[in-house]
């Protein structure tokens, strides 16, 4: 990660500022760290570890859950290198086992994810511009996808920021699997000669150099006949007191959202583990996959001395006394100073030693505001105090905004264990930007975020909006402590314990839907609710649609007097007389400027709240299409929109829960449709299945969405026998065959034809049942490039007098995407019987 930190002077005090994104991404990872687990003893002598040890790793796959947790944590803390995860997606194309956030909004959970999972195992984080968009099954197909050359730009990127001595794949480029995982591979060992070229992406060395490592391996075997080594990656995390293991499992159990929540209880206990790694480039390895790097200070011009003084303190660090190692840390971080290095790593290595001096002062700092969203132009009152726990003379020098490019400079003396304050207020600049993750900024392609920033590429979150440097004095050296601003949430989890500072526009915009359905040429009413974020916020509201689309008013006045008030305003939107689809998006005119974001927050117990303001809008179809299935029953699964996208189907929907699945509750429904996953999710399903059947055994109709494989022998989902299975078809265009033609699924209410399978996006459907009862009818037949079709994806059994639909067609991603043809088909599955 590349740390420039500028030097400067002020009256003879010489001063090192962080001045990159990199720092102050470096700088909040050390500060989250510190706050979600207070130093201790065994965490500094850790960090003096680190900072004493030279050897960095950079870990390469395609996911968040890729990661080999364990070696990460051995390396990390076991070996003390700097190692980090370079996950080529967000995971954004994933399930969520805990809610109903999909796409994006997934990804940035599962980013989180990964940060928390990072706190835990002593690693660091990056990513690059690609997009999950779903399982692959080839290579070939994940690179016409994703934007190859870009890829490989931003894994270039990374190493050369990063500097990591030695590169690891996580998958063979060869062996079979996910095409995002050979893919990975497959990059990684194309971007690892490029990062050391001159001549290679020549627009990053405005700001970068190249950087080769040594060695490039892959941590597994079978790929060819390479130098194969093993380590043993056992042992005990000096700073929790756990195994590798152990650790490694915790790491893994923060990717809650793919279910692994439980993964840390009792798993990955502390035996041996060994680890294997196949040499696929670089200078040639013996015994370790360190041979030939010089992990010492050593390396470093002038750096020798440095090693030894480390090396003394960590002899003589005395736990019951941390301040004691203070005289022999001022006297190395004056020597670090004298280094006439643009080394990235040295400079990072000086963040961390002051991180390691603050600590040892017991000295902590913290920024609070009265609420962590503020609007543009607005004032932030703070509230800084810092407190020092040791007797060690320390001196408050200034406040730096840099942002603002503006410094308080008020000495004073921290006296031992008694906090220091001072009140201050900054107005923010009226041209700070919204909060929004930095890759959604911008509109994707299918399989590539758009970055603006190129200093943000790789970058797991955007950097601090209002950054803050807390500059002290010790032992007449300068000491500068990164902060900014945090509201306090009481009774919060501590993942959530410290809000972060939000942008926020003084009204957010929603619609009541993400899709809007109209027959061809008809009118109905679409609903904008605005929400005041500051009181008095009045204005005009206004709908944007396309030509061919007509709205009606043109604008609408809103008057917003108290914080939370909400408006709804309905305009009449009448669509073109054929087939259509648009975007209507909404904007808000306050005083001469407009404002057109939504406001979506993600919020788990595990990681910080996350907020997301995409622009306002919403996905209008004009299609042809039918329903007799007026009154339905949902029961939710795992979580998914498609309740929603009944209503505008125009059908009257009830949420169910387990207990309403019996032949008298669902009498008066046309039929019920089951969320995904519902028969993972929901433990009492098992025991009400009896009443759901004997509903359709009465003439009624359940149209069940797709399910994962269950290990269970009574994992059952439908009246008759059918096994679910791993099959499915990721080409959303692959050609769909018409098994059964004169089904009434393909003819009532609506005539479905090969053009209603047209604009599927990701793919067509997962988790295909492999075999079932002769009652049920296979509809539909689709494969992949080279493969066998399936005919799994939907079938209908008639029971009794009704019907039962088990399908894995992906309609809880079609038809919120507004895809017409999903709409037509799933209206004919909801309408059997009828």
């Amino acid at each position: 990660m590349t740390i420039e930190l500028e030097r400067f002077e002020r009256s003879g005090v010489r001063f090192l500022r962080l001045a990159t994104t990199g720092a102050w991404l470096l700088a909040s990872f050390l500060c989250n760290a510190q706050v979600a687990q207070p130093p201790t003893p065994a965490a500094i002598l850790q960090n003096l570890r680190s900072f004493n040890t030279w050897g960095s790793v950079l870990y390469i796959a395609a996911h968040p859950d890729d990661e080999n947790t364990a070696l990460i944590a051995y390396l990390s803390r076991g070996r003390s290198y700097r190692t980090a995860y370079l996950s080529l997606t967000r995971g954004d194309g994933g399930q969520n086992v805990l809610g109903p956030e999909f796409g994006d909004k997934l990804g940035v959970a599962r980013t989180e994810e990964l940060l928390a999972a990072r706190q835990l195992d002593g690693g660091r984080q990056f990513f690059t511009r690609a997009m999950d968009f779903g399982y692959s099954k080839s290579a070939a197909e994940t690179l016409n996808i994703w934007d190859q050359k870009e890829v490989v730009s931003d894994i270039v990127r990374v190493i050369r920021e990063f500097h990591p001595d030695i590169v690891i794949t996580r998958f063979s480029p060869v062996n079979g699997g996910h095409g995002h995982h050979l893919a990975s591979a497959i990059l990684g060992i194309e971007a690892f000669p490029l990062a050391g070229d001159p001549k290679a992406f020549t627009d990053q060395l405005a700001t970068l150099a190249p950087w080769q490592p040594k060695h490039l391996f892959y941590n597994g075997r079978g790929y060819g006949t390479n130098t194969v080594l093993q380590i043993q990656a056992d042992g005990t995390d000096p700073v929790s007191g756990l195994s590798f293991g152990e650790l490694a499992g915790r790491s893994r159990a923060m990717h809650k959202t793919q279910g692994f929540g439980n993964f840390g209880s009792g798993r990955g206990g502390g035996g041996p583990r060994a680890e294997t790694f196949q040499l696929l480039d670089g200078d040639p390895v013996t015994n370790d996959i360190m041979d030939g790097i010089d992990t010492t200070w050593a390396r470093v011009p002038g750096g020798a001395e440095i090693g030894k003084l480390t090396d003394e303190i960590i002899a003589q660090f005395n736990p019951l006394d941390p301040a004691a190692s203070i005289p022999a840390l001022l006297k190395l971080k004056s020597m670090v100073a004298t280094l006439d290095s643009k080394d990235s790593v040295v400079l990072e290595k000086s963040a961390l030693l002051d991180h390691i001096l603050q600590n040892c002062l017991g000295l902590t700092v913290e920024t609070v505001i009265p609420s962590a969203e503020v609007v543009p132009g607005e004032t932030l009152k703070m509230r800084e105090t810092a407190v020092v726990h040791s007797a060690v003379p320390v001196r408050w020098l200034a406040v730096h905004y840099p942002g603002i490019k503006k410094e308080i400079n008020k000495p004073v003396e921290l006296r031992a264990n008694e906090p220091t304050v001072r009140d201050s207020s900054e107005v923010l600049p009226a041209s700070t930007p919204l909060t929004q993750p930095y890759w959604l900024r911008e509109e994707a392609t299918v399989g590539m975020f758009r970055v603006a920033d190129t200093s943000l590429i790789g970058q797991p979150e955007n950097p601090p909006v209002f950054p803050i440097e807390q500059v002290f004095e010790v032992g007449g050296q300068t000491l500068i402590v990164p902060d900014q601003p945090v509201q306090l949430i009481p009774n919060a989890p501590p993942a959530q314990a410290r809000r972060r500072l939000d942008v926020i526009p003084p009204v957010s915009l929603g619609f009541d839907s993400e899709t809007a359905i109209f027959a061809p040429g008809a009118s109905h009413e679409i609903e904008v609710e605005i929400t005041a974020r500051r009181a008095n916020s009045s204005g005009t509201l206004q709908l944007n649609a396309p030509a061919g689309w007509k709205v009606a008013p043109a604008k609408q006045p809103f008057r917003l007097a108290a914080v939370g008030d909400h408006e709804q305003l309905k305009f009449t939107v009448t669509a073109p007389a054929q087939y259509a689809t648009a975007k209507i998006a909404a904007a808000a005119d306050i005083g001469g400027k407009r404002y057109s974001n939504a406001r979506e927050e993600i919020s788990y117990p595990h990681i910080p709240v996350e907020l997301l303001q995409p622009p306002a809008s919403i996905k209008a179809v004009s299609l042809k299409m039918a329903v007799r299935a007026h009154k339905i029953g949902y029961l939710p699964g795992a979580g998914d929109s498609v309740d929603d996208c009944l209503k505008q189907m125009g059908c009257d929907v009830t949420t169910l829960t387990d207990t309403d699945l019996t032949p008298e509750k669902l009498r008066g429904f046309d039929a019920v449709v089951i969320g995904v996953r519902a028969f993972n999710v929901r433990t009492n399903l098992a025991a009400q299945l009896p009443g759901l059947f004997g509903y359709v055994e009465a003439g009624g109709t359940v149209v069940a969405q797709y399910n994962r494989p269950s290990n269970s022998p009574d994992f059952k989902v439908a009246p008759y026998d059918l096994h679910v299975s791993q099959d499915r078809v990721t080409d959303e265009n692959a050609k769909m065959t018409f098994l059964a033609p004169d089904n009434p699924a393909l003819n009532t209410p609506n005539k479905i034809s090969s053009a209603d399978f047209d604009g599927w996006i990701q793919e067509r459907g997962i988790y295909f049942p492999d075999t079932w009862d002769a009652h049920f009818t296979p509809i539909l037949a689709c494969n992949d490039p080279g493969e066998t079709p399936l005919k799994g994806s939907l079938l209908v059994g008639q029971y009794g007098k009704g019907y039962y639909v088990y399908t894995g067609l992906d309609f809880f991603r079609e038809l919120p995407a507004g895809v017409p043809g999903a709409y037509r088909l799933f209206a004919n599955l909801a309408s059997l019987g009828k």
